[in-house]
C-alpha cells in the first residue's frame, strides 16, 4: 500500500512540475512575443511620422524649386510606395520585412536626392518653415534608428528564448515562431568614396 501511494505521489509531483514548467514557459514566450509586437508598433509609428512630414517638406521645396519637379515626384512616389506596404505584426515574415525595408530604403534614397536639390537653393535653406521641417525629419530619422535597434534587441531576446532547450520543444509545440530582424541596406558594407 505504501509503495502504491509513493508511486502515485511521485507521478503527481512529476506531472505538477511539468505542468508548472509548461505554464511558465508559455507565459514567458507570450510576454516576449507581445514585447516584439509592441516594439514593432513603435517602429511603425516612427516611419509613419516620417511619412507625414514628407508632404510638408515637398510642398515647401516645391515653392523654391519649381524646375526640380522630377526629384519631387520621385520622393512622393517613394513615399506612396512605402505607405502601400502593410505588415501584420502578428505574422511578420522575413519576406514581409524585406519588402518593407526595400520601400523604406527607396524612400531614404529619394530623400537623399531631395537633399541635393535643397543644397542648390540658399534661400530655401534659410526658410524658417523649411528648417523646422528638416529638423523634425532628422529627428525622426534618429528615432527610427533607435526604435529599430530596440526592436532588434527585443527580437534577439525572444528568438534566443525560442532556441534554448527545453523551451524550444514547448515553443514548437505551442506554435511560437522566430521573428525577423531588420537587415542592412544592400551596399551598406562598402564605405562611400569621398573626393575633394
Amino acid at each position: 500500500m505504501k509503495k502504491k501511494n509513493l508511486i502515485i505521489i511521485i507521478t503527481v509531483a512529476i506531472i505538477a512540475i511539468l505542468a508548472l514548467f509548461f505554464i511558465t514557459t508559455y507565459n514567458s514566450l507570450a510576454s516576449k512575443d507581445e514585447a516584439c509586437l509592441k516594439q514593432w508598433s513603435k517602429v511603425e509609428s516612427q516611419y509613419q511620422r516620417r511619412m507625414d512630414l514628407i508632404p510638408n517638406i515637398v510642398s515647401t521645396v516645391k515653392g523654391y524649386a519649381k524646375h526640380e519637379e522630377e526629384t519631387l515626384i520621385k520622393v512622393i512616389e517613394a513615399r506612396n510606395n512605402a505607405t502601400q506596404v502593410q505588415i501584420d505584426a502578428n505574422n511578420l515574415t522575413s519576406e514581409q520585412m524585406e519588402q518593407f525595408q526595400q520601400t523604406q530604403d527607396a524612400l531614404s534614397s529619394a530623400l537623399k536626392g531631395l537633399n541635393v536639390v535643397i543644397e542648390r537653393y540658399p534661400d530655401l535653406k534659410a526658410n524658417q518653415n523649411f528648417l523646422q521641417l528638416q529638423s523634425q525629419l532628422e529627428g525622426t530619422e534618429n528615432r527610427i534608428a533607435v526604435e529599430r535597434q530596440r526592436y532588434a534587441d527585443i527580437v534577439n531576446d525572444y528568438n534566443t528564448s525560442l532556441r534554448r532547450f527545453p523551451k524550444n520543444i514547448f515553443a514548437s509545440l505551442l506554435g511560437f515562431e522566430r521573428k525577423p530582424y531588420f537587415e542592412a541596406q544592400k551596399g551598406a558594407e562598402v564605405a562611400p568614396q569621398v573626393e575633394f
